[in-house]
């Protein structure tokens, strides 16, 4: 179970609608090469990397309060609170919270661009406390299952505590960085869809896991927070020790690649290759028997033939992330954006986008409305296409693949924020997105 959940806060299909898809994807891959092409350099003269268009470390101060009405599918609904202090004091440090109240409380805090040297090494540090937390468990990994396949696993006294330092150098054109996260829980009950409890386990096991990440990032664009032109390359390595013999041993290995083509003087059409590969270098427990027996769950004494099939369907994906490891998922905020959060998953992930995005305006505009202070730098708005598979098998990645597409508004602050909206549709229906930070960025 460790596994399974630690990331989570973590044969070929012949049927039209992914034919279509791999259609698609047959033509983004040659746009994407032509556009390689004309970005290079016209002669000996110019330089294929960009310069950057403005100082890279900003300190404008700003602030943000906003009010968080909320409902969580398998934990509840109700009120949060919002804040983000951006550059405070004149430094570069940042700091945001968050507090819930009502069927979820808890608080998220934490403290970012923490110069330990000044523009060279930086540290990030947050932590979450959630009086409970839910995961859907979809019926099996992979592509293949429905929407309304899943069930709810709700989580009590949930914690994660999380630390990043990273060294950035030339104007933040190369950076390597290093991580480590603690993230504690205890399983509780098993939902159906519509909340209903499928079982409750008495006496749950409380699980703890490690998370361990090395990294390294090539910025080779115009500008690190706002890119036009250039190229993004970030590759690392995660892992996480077993916690207790019943878990695997295993890494994963991600990378990302952006390349970003200017659209006359302000806009940008960005393409983005995404890979994540989990390596098991050690199986965990395999024998249902045990994993239910490890999990508190006792699948065999459920008698409603529904609720039991849930149920072995938990201890089923545990076997397989004990078997195969766990990849990035798709789905969420940032990749296959009309899919809910950990919509899928496997041990083998690849994800292509493309998003266009047209600047309105570039100008600074201060604006002080009690609630938020800050300097808006720009406007855009955007339309986004999306492609991704996961597989357990690496020789079955790419058999069925899921897209999504949309559009979104975008703005660019002074301080250093950028605030997006999406609207994203996908076979499934559709998903909004409010958050802060581009898509596809690996943190």
């Amino acid at each position: 179970m460790t596994t399974y959940y630690r990331h989570v806060c973590a044969g070929s299909d012949a049927r039209p609608g992914n034919r279509r898809s791999l259609r698609s994807l047959i033509v983004i891959i040659p746009v994407l090469c032509i556009l390689l092409m004309s970005a290079m350099p016209a002669s000996a003269d110019e330089s294929f990397l960009p310069e950057r268009r403005r100082n890279q470390f900003q300190n404008d101060q700003g602030y943000y309060v906003f009010p968080m009405p909320f409902n969580i599918p398998g934990v509840g609904g109700g009120v949060g609170l919002l804040g983000i202090a951006m550059n405070m004091g004149g430094t570069y440090a940042d700091l945001f919270g968050v507090l819930l109240t009502g069927e979820l409380q808890g608080e998220v805090v934490g403290v970012t661009d923490i110069h330990i040297i000044p523009k060279t090494l930086i540290l990030d540090l947050n932590a979450i406390n959630f009086n409970k937390a839910s995961v859907t468990n979809y019926e099996k990994r992979g592509m293949e299952t429905d929407k309304h396949d899943f069930s709810y696993l709700q989580f009590s006294d949930y914690g994660f505590a999380g630390a990043r330092l990273t060294a950035t150098f030339f104007d933040r054109m190369f950076e390597v960085y290093g991580g480590g996260y603690k993230i504690r829980g205890e399983l509780d009950k098993i939902l159906d869809p519509s909340g209903n409890t499928i079982v409750e386990i008495q006496n749950p096991p409380t699980w703890r896991s490690s998370v361990y990440a090395l990294g390294a990032r090539g910025d080779m664009t115009d500008d690190y927070a706002d890119p036009r032109r250039g190229l993004r390359l970030d590759a690392s390595r995660w892992w996480s020790p077993p916690f207790s013999s019943s878990d695997p041993s295993f890494y994963r290995m991600e990378y990302s690649t952006t390349a970003y083509f200017p659209l006359g003087r302000h806009s940008t059409w960005a393409f983005n290759y995404f890979r994540s590969d989990a390596h098991v270098t050690r199986k965990g427990e395999t024998d249902p028997a045990l994993v239910e027996q490890h999990q508190g769950l006792n699948c065999s004494t459920i008698t409603d033939p529904k609720q039991k099939a849930d149920c072995d369907e938990v201890i089923a994906n545990i076997i397989a992330a004990n078997t195969y490891g766990t990849a990035t998922g798709l789905g969420g905020t940032s990749r296959l954006r009309s899919y809910p959060n950990g919509r899928f998953n496997g041990a083998h992930t690849v994800a292509y986008g493309t998003e266009v995005r047209w600047t309105l305006t570039e100008e600074a505009h201060p604006f002080d409305i009690f609630v938020a202070k800050d300097v808006r730098t720009g406007l855009q708005v955007a339309a986004f296409y999306e492609l991704g598979s996961v597989a357990d098998r690496r020789e079955d990645l790419g058999d069925v693949y899921r897209a999504s597409y949309g559009a979104g508004f975008r703005m660019v602050t002074a301080s250093g924020l950028v605030f997006r909206g999406d609207v994203a549709l996908g076979r499934e229906g559709f998903e909004t997105t409010i958050i802060v930070g581009y898509p596809w960025e690996t943190f």
